[in-house]
């Protein structure tokens, strides 16, 4: 809530971005304070505040408050950090999306395009010259490995992934100059990923690596001059289920898939043209007629 708030505050008219501040320097005071103090410390009017929390999405001052005193928590540790233990289903749907919507919120405006440019370049150059493209991560992110290697594949270009550490050791090992090994981390701490990454840059491979800020592995990104797409959120990987980061790196996939794609030109979209025709020659054409007896199924 607090992060989507923030991403919002260059939308805002300016005396409401003083109220959002005002709240953003000290949420848990203003879930508790009345509305003629917030509106004092805000240097704003009453019927201010109350615009402001309709403008970033609630009913009113009561229902924003509502929201916010749940947001300030801490949440319920190794399930999400957005939740609490007695909430409904209304609630769970509301915050746990709103969470999404927010990190990904903030990492379109924190993202570097320049990161992008490099990765895309790179996935690029290495689908047009026939080289592979290798999907390296371990837990949650060889699931988006997975997802990953599933969508460029259709793009046409030899490209596998890897959750193993010993295979990620192996393959890394018979990649060369042009290939390109995307090494994807939560934490950024894995020795396997951090291995595998460092024996496909001494191969003359190009390595691109998606991680948050501040990790061993991002850290190992740029002092070996790698190409380096943060991904950083507000998740405690000790503490909580991977669920935002997990989002984000499939959508950092989305992008770089998207803009390969666009690089190739028209014959990756000749294979999925392909792809979807072929897939609707296998779908049935009218709903499966119910059997008459149940014993034959």
């Amino acid at each position: 809530m607090l992060d989507r708030i923030k991403a919002c505050i260059p939308a805002l008219p300016p005396a409401e971005q003083r109220v959002a501040k005002l709240l953003l320097s000290d949420p848990r005071s203003f879930a508790t304070l009345p509305v003629g103090e917030l509106a004092e410390r805000s240097h704003v009017s009453k019927p201010t505040v109350v615009r402001f929390c309709r403008s970033v999405g609630y009913d009113g001052l009561a229902d924003f408050k509502l929201k916010l005193a749940g947001t300030v928590n801490e949440g319920v540790p190794f399930v999400h950090r957005a939740v609490d233990e007695d909430d409904k289903p209304g609630d769970l749907i509301v915050k746990v999306i709103d969470n999404a919507v927010a990190a990904m919120l903030k990492f379109r405006n924190d993202a570097a395009s320049h990161a992008f440019e490099q990765a895309i370049g790179a996935l690029a150059a290495a689908g047009l010259a026939g080289k592979r493209i290798e999907f390296y991560g371990v837990g949650n992110s060889g699931i988006v490995a997975q997802d990953a290697q599933h969508k460029f594949f259709r793009l046409g270009v030899h490209t596998i992934a890897s959750s193993d550490g010993h295979v990620q050791v192996m393959s890394a090992t018979m990649l060369g100059p042009g290939d390109c090994a995307v090494v994807i981390s939560n934490s950024g701490r894995s020795r396997d990923l951090i291995d595998a990454a460092d024996i496909a840059r001494r191969r003359g491979a190009s390595v691109i690596v998606i991680t948050a800020s501040g990790s061993l592995l991002a850290q190992w990104t740029l002092s070996h001059h790698q190409i380096l797409i943060l991904a950083d959120h507000p998740e405690d990987a000790d503490r909580y289920s991977p669920m935002v980061s997990r989002l984000l790196h499939l959508l950092i996939i989305d992008v770089l898939t998207t803009g390969v794609a666009l690089r190739l030109g028209p014959a990756p979209r000749n294979h999925l043209q392909e792809i979807k025709r072929n897939l609707r020659a296998r779908r049935y054409a009218q709903p499966v007629p119910a059997r008459a007896d149940p014993a034959l199924d």
